[in-house]
């Protein structure tokens, strides 16, 4: 198979990608054309199928497409001009090669996450915990295979699960640098700050978002389902719990960037510093690590508002 972020500007190929998006569209001179966005899994790439001759045959958004085109460059981008497009026939492609997974293993990220879990002390949050990652398995089934973003990073299976383990550890590692914080609530808070997620978003190969994600959002979701494991919880202390709801709710740091509260306590402002850091990095490293040009600096890039430049290891 021909992978994405193997082609070059100039190849020919015939090759079967997953349709993520068509757009039906008129060019300035009224000539209908598709916009097509074609994954596998190690990315997505745009297409044009700009002559909709007879050698176009019928196909929509989420098929598996057997296409023939030119890759040509188009804004310091690669894009595939599409000659030749039909619906591949079921089981003449393997769906693995097309969904983006985490480059970590799913199964050694989830027993790091349980052994961070088995060291909140706090016994109240660490029932919180578990009720999620230990007994529900509904729960963790999602969890494991959710993306963290639609787009922005760690847009892949697993994708949550990598990014609440990063932000996690990074949060212990604050924790550990100032004494002020409680440690037992920041980490509490890192693991459970996205877990709105699994039922934000849906599931790949559409990976968007849902209706009643679009309507409440994950951070209150979020909120909304920490609250109810506590519930259950006998004795739980009402103060340590508005508090883990309030990291929650406060861990986008602004409200312009959609958080219902700003950070007012010392764990809150620490999660969205974590939080932040660990979604901007993982962002530069796949833009590098994605980058087809081959040149040292990248294009510009809307998420950092700039251009990007590669160093060396």
């Amino acid at each position: 198979m021909i992978y994405i972020n193997e082609l070059r500007e100039g190849d020919t190929i015939t090759e079967t990608y997953f349709c993520k998006d068509k757009t039906v569209a008129q060019s300035k001179a009224g000539k209908t054309y598709y916009s097509l966005k074609l994954q596998d899994r190690t990315g997505i790439v745009d297409a044009k199928i700009w002559d909709l001759t007879n050698a176009i045959e019928h196909f929509e958004s989420m098929d598996y497409i057997r296409i023939t085109g030119q890759v040509t460059s188009f804004n310091n981008a690669l894009q595939l001009n599409v000659r030749q497009a039909r619906k591949a026939q079921e089981g003449t492609y393997d769906v693995a090669d097309y969904m983006p997974v985490s480059p970590y293993n799913i199964d050694e990220m989830f027993k790091d996450l349980l052994e961070l879990i088995d060291t909140i002390q706090e016994p109240h949050l660490n029932g919180i915990l578990k009720a999620f990652f230990v007994e529900d398995s509904d729960f963790i089934k999602a969890f494991k295979k959710s993306s963290a973003a639609k787009a922005m990073h760690h847009s892949f299976i697993g994708g949550l699960l990598q990014h609440t383990l990063s932000v996690a550890q990074i949060a212990d590692h604050i924790a550990g640098h100032y004494p002020l914080i409680n440690r037992d609530l920041l980490v509490t808070a890192a693991i459970c700050h996205d877990i709105g997620k699994v039922n934000e978003l849906s599931e790949f190969p559409e990976n968007d978002y849902t209706d009643v994600g679009n309507l409440v959002g994950h951070i209150v979701m979020g909120t909304i389902m920490v609250r109810t494991k506590a519930s259950r919880i006998e004795g739980m202390p009402i103060d340590l719990l508005n508090k883990l709801m309030h990291c929650i709710l406060a861990h986008h740091g602004k409200l312009e960037f959609g958080s219902p509260e700003k950070p007012k306590i010392i764990e809150a402002l620490a999660l969205s510093f974590a939080d932040d850091m660990d979604a901007k990095l993982e962002a530069f490293t796949e833009a590098v690590e994605g980058d087809q040009t081959g040149e040292v600096w990248l294009p510009y890039n809307k998420m950092f508002e700039t251009y990007i430049r590669k160093t060396d290891n």
